[in-house]
């Protein structure tokens, strides 16, 4: 297939930098590059810009400025913002509260909280992504420290009962529980919920320039910075201040919520366009999160029998720039872990994620080639294999040591060799099977049985998943 120019849909990974950021960062650097810590006039000069910065996002994001602090990244406003609430209140207990879904930047903090004596509970969420209000407020406890709930969903889009969850936290358990709030796939698309006690963002994914991150701390939250004292950023941020790169940050926070409602509209109708033509054209593809509480711009789906990697590749090369979370990227040989909470599909997941000025025509495109490098992918597996004419009451099929989406190709090749009502025994020792087996029956109207010692069927290792076919 010929090259095609580029189309980048991948969003919600980093935004390409607005117009306004390039023209503020350029005007920022003649004028904003001395110390605003200092009292001559260059320092000076710089620090009208980042106070006027500062006003600027906090105004936007429903803070105070004096409660906002610049960071490098929005990796390090979790991080600083988790550890500092957690330290802040280290008296009233060590136990956190988080959704399963939350970035991997609030799963990493809260794993180096439980290492050093901490207590942990993740709150489920259900098939589309989202937490349950009830059952995240009745997880906080007396001695919760911090609770931790993400505004909307980096791989799925789902968006999350920021609000009524917070509401049911003031009225129960966790009157005094602060509530972080990851902003960071949310911010300068959507209004902040309302609600939070901590709030971070990262500037990145708005079209601002990368290497700015936001922390805002409500006035009233025990807060105490897990590093070393700084007299900057109020004692929160260590280093010094990227003055130029903030001033880009807000120019361009601004001009993305003034453009929002139009721009959401639009691209919420050509997501609304590729949920609805992804299924009718690419067999048995799942497209997951949930279908109305979501970004506007971001869309996931997972097709069966597909290597999440060969298939990127393939769109790359189609000249479509997308990302996906599936376990069978090279970046990881573990599932992903949203996917995994939500129990659906894991391999073969495209994540599209449309930028502004993302047009009809480059959709469709997509749509168009999409199919084809789908089939592509599997033609090589052979999965229209007939059926033998004695069908068999059971078959165990020894998947051990192969990996996603292995397993689930040669459950898909060798089913009908059982009759109806026969069993499947998929041995296996990829974590990824454990997901997409019980998916697979979901999807094809099969009837998943569980698991059972892999010993019973004469493996040394691994993991035994029963599969009884219906039809």
């Amino acid at each position: 297939m010929p090259s095609s120019p580029n189309v980048y849909f991948d969003a919600a990974s980093t935004a390409p930098l607005h117009p306004v950021a390039r023209q503020a960062l350029t005007a920022a650097l003649d004028e904003g590059w001395a110390d605003p810590a200092r009292l001559h006039r260059s320092g000076r000069q710089a620090r009208m810009l980042l106070d006027a910065a500062r006003e600027t996002v906090a105004e936007l994001l429903g803070a105070r400025p004096d409660e906002v602090s610049f960071t490098t990244s929005g990796t390090q406003a979790v991080q600083l913002g988790v550890l500092g609430a957690l330290r802040g209140r280290r008296r009233t207990g060590r136990h956190l509260v988080h959704s399963a879904v939350e970035h991997s930047s609030v799963l990493h903090t809260a794993e180096l909280h439980e290492a050093d004596g901490g207590e942990l509970t993740a709150v489920p969420v259900d098939r589309t992504g989202r937490v349950s209000p009830e059952e995240f407020a009745a997880a906080v406890r007396p001695d919760t420290a911090l609770a931790v709930l993400q505004s909307a969903n980096h791989e799925v889009g789902t968006l999350q009962p920021v609000a009524e969850t917070a509401e049911l936290l003031r009225a129960g358990a966790g009157p005094d529980c602060p509530l972080l709030v990851d902003a960071a796939q949310s911010a300068g698309r959507l209004p902040v919920p309302a609600g939070w006690s901590l709030l971070t963002a990262s500037a990145h994914k708005w079209g601002g320039p990368a290497g700015v991150g936001v922390l805002a701390v409500r006035k009233g939250v025990r807060f105490s910075s897990a590093l070393p004292a700084d007299e900057r950023e109020s004692g929160r941020v260590p280093g010094y201040v990227n003055v130029p790169a903030v001033v880009a940050a807000a120019a361009s926070l601004r001009a993305v919520r003034a453009e929002a409602a139009a721009e959401n509209a639009r691209l919420h109708a050509l997501v609304e366009r590729i949920r609805a033509a992804v299924p009718r054209l690419v067999p048995e593809v799942e497209v997951v999160g949930d279908p109305v509480r979501r970004l506007p711009h971001l869309v996931t789906f997972s097709c069966l029998y597909v290597d999440g990697e060969v298939l990127l590749t393939e769109l790359d090369r189609a000249g479509f720039a997308v990302s996906s979370g599936s376990s069978c990227t090279s970046s990881t040989l573990t599932p992903s872990h949203v996917l995994a909470a939500m129990g659906v599909l894991t391999e073969g997941n495209v994540r599209v994620s449309l930028p502004a000025g993302t047009t009809g025509e480059q959709v469709d495109r997509f749509l168009a080639v999409l199919p084809e490098l789908v089939a592509r992918v599997r033609a090589p597996l052979g999965l229209d294999l007939p059926a033998p004419a004695a069908p068999a009451a059971e078959l165990v099929l020894d998947a051990l040591g192969k990996r996603c989406p292995l397993p689930v190709i040669e459950l898909a090749k060798r089913f009908g060799e059982v009759a109806p009502g026969g069993l499947v025994v998929v041995l296996a020792d990829d974590e990824a099977a454990r997901l997409d087996i019980p998916a697979w029956c979901g999807m094809r109207g099969q009837s998943y049985e569980g698991e059972a010692p892999a010993a019973d069927f004469g493996a040394d290792r691994g993991c035994a998943y029963l599969v009884r076919r219906v039809s």
